[in-house]
């Protein structure tokens, strides 16, 4: 148990842990400029690294874009059997024409959906991204929109979208963790589609182009999710692996080629799985400590959790995690049980603050209009 482990440290109102002190002792470090990793689970961040800035996200902005036609597939608005047609604007801008990542789509031809989902997963396609925006949405812009707005509702609060590709526009931003979170969203919420990431190939119009995942095939385990560079955004990866049950999630972002996206993502996950873990510190319900009561029939009242409280962090870290309890010196009655009276706070090399409410875990009752007069002579006379 946690508290064999460590010691709890109580404080009244007072500042928190700086996280810049405690960075300056970290146990794990990245030479990418933002990244996450993730434990796919509980959700719980284990290493963090300027990574709630929105930043330009690249081709990996597709990982919403496909999201929304999973989202359509599902609600029955379209099939994977519904075909769209591709638009000359399609073709020049993000086709043959445009010089960048391409399904090598013809104008004019009509293409299944699912057909362009494999081009915009697989091959990066820009001409299919624009394909599907434009028959889901009837504008590139308009399908943007509705990305964002999208982004907003499930809670991915740093996401703003201009198109569906990822093309640098200075308002095309989403932040590191967003991506992280919106990857276990795919995982787990779309599961019949994920596959669709490890797949390692895909054909079209003749042309064969790989998965531009570098983890698959050469990382154990990993089986999606999405590559990014542009000049704005360096290259970026959001991937994912699964080993004897249990998943990670990365995501790196800002680097400076390709082979140090590949070294560097490999690096990230062999650490999510061989140099992380989840640290159980209390059940919920369990007592954390006991706070002062004034004026009411019972001295003390149990401080509880209602969830439980998990924190994942670099192994080596452990001996630099603080665990604090903020609360006042002393709570009037009457308390209910449920009320908040305190927050256990939580830090860590590479974290952010982990704070976690504390609530009563019984009813105190105030005393009787003579037991409070009594105490409050008693109180006069003592002081």
């Amino acid at each position: 148990m946690f508290r064999r482990l460590f010691s709890i440290c109580f404080f009244l109102v007072a500042p928190f842990v700086s996280m810049s002190a405690l960075a300056q002792s970290s146990v794990f470090d990245t030479p990418a400029p933002h990244a996450v990793i993730m434990d796919f689970e509980t959700g719980l961040i284990l290493y963090e690294k300027d990574a709630r800035k929105p930043t330009a996200p690249a081709s990996m902005t597709k990982i919403m874009t496909a999201e929304i036609v999973f989202d359509r597939i599902r609600s029955g608005s379209i099939t994977k059997d519904t075909e769209f047609t591709v638009s000359e604007d399609a073709w020049r801008r993000g086709g043959t024409k445009s010089g960048s990542s391409t399904m090598f789509l013809k104008p004019g031809s009509s293409v299944r959906v699912e057909d362009l989902l494999r081009g915009v997963i697989i091959q990066s396609g820009n001409d299919a991204c624009i394909t599907l925006a434009e028959g889901i949405a009837g504008s590139e812009s308009a399908f943007a929109d509705m990305m964002t707005d999208h982004a907003r509702n499930i809670g991915l609060s740093s996401a703003t979208f201009r198109n569906a590709t990822g093309w640098p526009h200075p308002e095309h931003n989403i932040s590191t963790l967003d991506l992280a979170l919106l990857a276990k969203r795919t995982i787990s919420e779309y599961s019949e589609f994920y596959p669709l990431y490890s797949e390692r190939s895909f054909e079209w119009n003749g042309i064969s182009q790989d998965n531009r995942n570098p983890l698959l095939g050469s990382f154990p385990g990993a089986d999606g999710l999405k590559t990014g560079s542009t000049e704005a955004s360096g290259y970026g990866l959001v991937a994912s692996a699964e080993r004897a049950g249990t998943r990670r999630i990365i995501v790196v972002n800002g680097l400076d080629s390709k082979a140090s996206r590949r070294n560097e993502s490999k690096r990230l996950m062999q650490a999510a799985f061989d140099s992380f873990r989840i640290y159980k510190l209390y059940e919920p319900d369990e007592v954390v400590t006991r706070a002062k009561v004034y004026m009411g029939k019972s001295s003390e009242v149990d401080l509880v959790t209602h969830l439980p409280v998990k924190v994942g962090l670099a192994r080596a870290a452990r001996s630099d995690m603080n665990v604090k309890v903020r609360m006042k010196a002393e709570h009037s009655a009457p308390i209910s049980k449920g009320d908040e009276l305190g927050q256990l706070v939580v830090t860590a090399p590479n974290l952010s603050e982990t704070i976690i409410p504390l609530y009563a875990g019984s009813d105190v009752k105030e005393k009787s209009a003579f037991g409070r007069a009594i105490t409050a002579l008693t109180n006069l006379i003592r002081g």
